[in-house]
């Protein structure tokens, strides 16, 4: 294979085929703006190169040699190919990437994507969603929205969204028989939907094993709890909006904010982009519900 760096200049490749598609010298150097001396000049800087006569001089204009005429083809194909790349890229909104975890992901910021859409139509939001820590320029990632205490590297710049406020919640159907809101003592007996956090054990003030089916992420405990399989204890800020529709229930009128907290964050940079910006304002305001 040729090697990239033995490739002929893109100057020379673009003189060749202007002058190919007009078949003039004088036509090729208007349309790309030089002397139709730096043309012939690109072209014959080519020939050299490739050791290949691609044109014939004739007294009025230009004739493809049979490689100059292959090697044309090619070679419009491949600007084609920059020309559309180029314009896919223009023509695509700017776009910010956010790294959330899965359930900021299903309960917050899905949900509002349309409003956020309507808002700022220009900016295609792109969403990495993962429990993971994701590093800023690996990831290429322009926000995060992390679980973390309030200790961060002098690079970042962060603020506060929401503190865990612990709720408990069920599906309307699964307490329909019961008196609300219960005690904590009736919640020792009654299946516990319990996620990776597994905060039950600090909610209810117990060292007493729990039982109860164990989910590697809040989402999935939230819907097992709206299917009515037993009470869920979660964020607030992740439950609110079924609460409100209905979908699940508080069944215990007592809460309990534990650390950390949420954070929104960015690396600090000399000069802001105005789209991560536009973003990162959108976040505090429609997403957050705290002020340092």
């Amino acid at each position: 294979m040729l090697s990239r760096r033995k490739l002929p200049s893109l100057n020379a490749l673009r003189a060749f085929e202007t002058a190919g598609r007009k078949l003039s010298f004088r036509a090729a150097a208007e349309e790309l703006g030089v002397t139709q001396g730096a043309i012939a000049q690109q072209v014959r800087a080519l020939e050299d190169h490739l050791n290949v006569t691609l044109f014939q001089r004739l007294p009025r204009g230009l004739s493809l040699t049979p490689e100059g005429a292959k090697y044309l083809v090619n070679i419009t194909r491949a600007f084609d190919i920059l020309t559309d790349s180029t314009e896919l890229l223009l023509d695509q909104p700017d776009s910010v990437t956010i790294s959330v975890t899965p359930t900021v992901a299903a309960k917050l910021l899905i949900p509002r994507l349309g409003d956020l859409h309507t808002l700022l139509p220009d900016i295609n939001l792109h969403t990495l969603a993962t429990e993971a820590v994701s590093d800023f320029d690996r990831d290429q990632v322009d926000i995060a929205i992390r679980l973390t205490t309030k200790s961060f590297p002098e690079n970042l710049e962060t603020q506060l969204l929401f503190r865990q406020e612990l709720v408990a919640v069920a599906s309307p159907y699964f307490v329909k028989n019961l008196t609300l809101p219960l005690k904590r003592e009736q919640l020792l007996s009654m299946p516990l939907l319990h996620d990776a956090h597994d905060q039950w054990p600090k909610f209810l003030n117990t060292f007493t094993k729990l039982s109860g089916p164990i989910f590697n992420q809040t989402t999935l405990a939230l819907d097992a709890a709206v299917s009515g399989q037993g009470i869920a204890l979660a964020c607030r800020a992740f439950v609110e909006a079924d609460i409100k529709s209905g979908k699940l229930v508080q069944v215990i009128s007592e809460t309990k904010i534990v650390e950390p907290s949420y954070f929104l964050v960015r690396k600090k940079v000399l000069h802001p982009n105005d789209k991560v910006d536009q973003i990162w304002k959108w976040c505090i305001e429609y997403l957050g519900t705290e002020q340092d």
